[in-house]
């Protein structure tokens, strides 16, 4: 087993490398860019190496400068985490001739199946289904037109180093491809430095789902199950979920046994992912297609972890040092399921814009525990199957060794209270993983802990993600690719609120004020006298109706129900209130906002105003602030890199044209004209940085 290995990564995954890597005793070394020397996985590791400024372009992605830390401080292995240099080739084999050990498959798997065109066609060789469409190099914007019309629309260009939901556009017509066909070759470009794109034919009703491998340097290869990753938005996963509620035993097997016998084909080791799109509209289940081989750690492992109890890095470290598996596939057994969610750094309320920023404030779920800190994915315990003891390294696999562990909550990060979310990496702020019995009790356990997170400084998306695990058609399992699209059309303001929780948020809110009135009181020498406690409070929701609350001793009575016990522990600026109404358990975020206050709870924040019955009276004679008029403005909805500024002054527009390209977050954003005008000036030149709601075209 390798004494010291180095992780070359940063964020969460940096830091869940690091955590098994300390329960194993060996030694971690980390890197960082200038903008990370203070983040979370710098001060876990063992010993840390500088790589440069902030872009990963001048850092995480210079190979020499990986290999330069490795000899440095004299790690022998090095784990490459996803993203960055997890999939370059030139990578696995420069440490090779270095003399070090790449935790992560063969080179000459990860060349095979980096290249989208050339793994469809080893797939295709090795028996696996393959989605119709045309893998030849496509040069002018006139082919890839003339290949979807043969192909038959919808069809999807797909960049062939793609990936992370990078570099691929959807086209229902001949102006789509057009349009769509430049944009995924400069995205492909600038993210992965190879433009060649391929068109495959759209599948209808597509669920998204992968096949997670595992093989040592033996022989011995395994299937660990699948995840289902159909929740996505612009082709990025936002839900993953182990097992799939689609995916039936006989199509498991299936599945199964074609990604093991492609990676048999490609001499594959370590952890790998199968990727596959699936017919939602075939019931049989038959009609599923390879899309791609990821040669790495997945975002989503977590939840394959929580099924099966085993710990994914771990078992790549161990393969990397030359162990064999330890277990067969008649071993690997799923228990229970895992949901996860990913937090992200963007603004659902407006369109899901990228949000970059300090963190104010950042506190996790209380209950949940993090791998970073030294534990697991699961029990140390070994547990029997059928009277034969396990390897130790199969762990979880006996429902009733966890019967009493009804629900499990995880959270997997590599963000600190007080640093940066910035404008140079993914925008992901943490994973959430909570595993139960049943589907339901995961989706549950999730609901229950997103409320739990204090986030602030930037836009996040817990609001969504809750709403998403309340939705009904998500939680029936009847989910494809284009849920987010097709159920949030006009973008999200938030979950739905019923009856009970708007009674219940108004109590909350009336017994806050309370406890605000309360400490007033206690205020000495108030010129107009003592401030007296109200027993009767009005509280007006989102601007709307309006609720009377009334308190008796220790119950609550929201406009003349029944009264309900209302139990709460609360204290001036304290944020996470959890209150139990009833037989109703609630935990609210609350935050002071000018005269009224933020309440957020159950996917949706509310904006929430408590006034005495004289107060509400006058109140509703106030005159509303009109907003200002910027329809004369195309603003910047995030801050980014103008790339492209495609109208001069004195041009004329119509509604829906592109008038200007935002890269933010490593993505192209077309921004267009809402309505016909003429360009009266324009402040900004292409190159340029820009901030949130800075001014790029203004209108006559």
């Amino acid at each position: 087993m390798f004494s010291k290995i180095l992780i070359a990564n940063r964020g969460e995954i940096a830091c869940r490398v690091i955590g098994t890597a300390k329960r194993m005793g060996i030694k971690t070394v980390a890197v960082y860019s200038d903008a990370d020397a203070r983040a979370p996985h710098v001060r876990m590791a063992d010993e840390s190496v500088r790589l440069g400024p902030a872009p990963a372009s001048e850092s995480y992605l210079k190979a020499e400068l990986i290999i330069d830390a490795c000899k440095a401080t004299g790690a022998e292995a090095v784990h490459p985490g996803y993203g960055f240099l997890s999939e370059r080739t030139s990578f696995a084999e420069a440490l090779k001739a270095a003399g070090i050990a790449f935790i992560g498959p063969p080179p000459n798997a990860i060349a095979a199946m980096g290249d989208k065109i050339e793994s469809k066609k080893l797939a295709r060789d090795a028996g696996v289904n393959v989605v119709p469409g045309y893998l030849g190099d496509i040069a002018t914007t006139d082919e890839p037109v003339r290949i979807a019309a043969d192909i038959g629309f919808p069809v999807m260009m797909k960049a062939s180093a793609g990936g992370g939901g990078k570099g691929m556009r959807l086209a229902y017509s001949e102006q789509d491809v057009r349009e769509g066909f430049e944009a995924t070759k400069r995205e492909g470009l600038a993210s992965f430095g190879d433009d060649r794109v391929f068109i495959e034919k759209f599948i209808e009703s597509p669920r998204h789902i992968e096949i997670q491998v595992l093989g040592d340097q033996h022989g011995n290869i395994v299937y660990l199950g699948e995840r289902e990753c159909s929740i996505q938005r612009r082709h990025q996963k936002v839900v993953e979920e182990a097992p799939s509620p689609f995916v039936t035993p006989e199509m498991r097997k299936a599945m199964g046994e074609q990604a093991v016998a492609l990676a048999r084909a490609v001499g594959y080791f370590s952890a790998g992912t199968v990727e596959l799109i699936v017919s939602g509209a075939d019931p049989t289940g038959k009609s599923f297609y390879f899309l791609e081989m990821n040669t790495r750690l997945q975002v989503e492992h977590p939840v394959t972890e929580e099924v099966t109890g085993l710990d994914l890095v771990e078992q790549m470290i161990r393969v990397a040092a030359g162990e064999k598996l330890g277990f067969t596939q008649d071993e690997v057994r799923l228990d229970g399921w895992s949901v996860e969610t990913r937090v992200y750094a963007e603004d659902p309320y407006r369109g899901f814009l990228p949000s970059t920023g300090r963190l104010v404030r950042y506190q996790p779920p209380p209950t949940c525990r993090h791998p970073r800190e030294g534990g697991g994915p699961s029990s140390e315990a070994s547990f029997a199957h059928g009277g034969k003891e396990l390897d130790p390294r199969l762990r979880g696999n006996d429902a009733s060794a966890r019967e009493n562990d009804e629900v499990r909550t995880r959270v997997d990060d590599g963000v600190f209270e007080g640093g940066e979310v910035s404008m140079f990496y993914d925008p992901m702020i943490a994973k959430l993983i909570t595993w139960g019995l049943t589907r339901e009790a995961a989706i549950d356990a999730q609901v229950e802990a997103l409320d739990g997170f204090d986030i602030q400084g930037i836009g996040h998306n817990v609001d969504f993600l809750s709403a998403l695990m309340q939705h009904p058609r998500f939680r029936s399992g009847n989910i494809t690719t284009g849920f987010i699209a097709e159920e949030y059309p006009e973008g999200f303001t938030g979950a739905p609120t019923d009856e009970a929780l708007t009674a219940d948020l108004s109590a909350i809110a009336a017994l806050i004020a309370s406890v605000h009135e309360r400490r007033a009181s206690l205020i000495d020498g108030l010129l107009n006298g003592p401030v007296s406690v109200n027993e009767d409070h009005i509280v007006r929701l989102d601007g709307g109706a309006e609720h009377r609350v009334h308190f008796e001793l220790d119950k609550v009575v929201v406009d003349g129900a029944e009264p309900q016990v209302l139990d709460a522990d609360y204290e001036p600026g304290q944020r996470l209130v959890r209150a139990r109404i009833g037989n109703r358990q609630r935990t609210v975020l609350v935050a002071k906002d000018g005269r009224s206050w933020k309440m957020t709870t159950r996917g949706a924040t509310h904006r929430v105003t408590v006034m005495t019955p004289l107060v509400a009276e006058l109140a509703r004679h106030m005159i509303e602030k009109v907003p200002p008029d910027l329809s004369k403005f195309l603003i910047a909805p995030m801050p980014g890199l103008l790339t492209r500024l495609d109208v001069n002054v004195g041009d004329k527009v119509e509604a829906g044209q592109p008038v200007a390209v935002v890269e933010a977050m490593k993505m192209e954003n077309i921004l267009r004209a809402e309505k016909s005008a003429t360009v009266k000036s324009t402040p900004v030149s292409a190159g340029e940085s820009l901030s949130v709601d800075q001014v790029i075209v203004e209108f006559e």
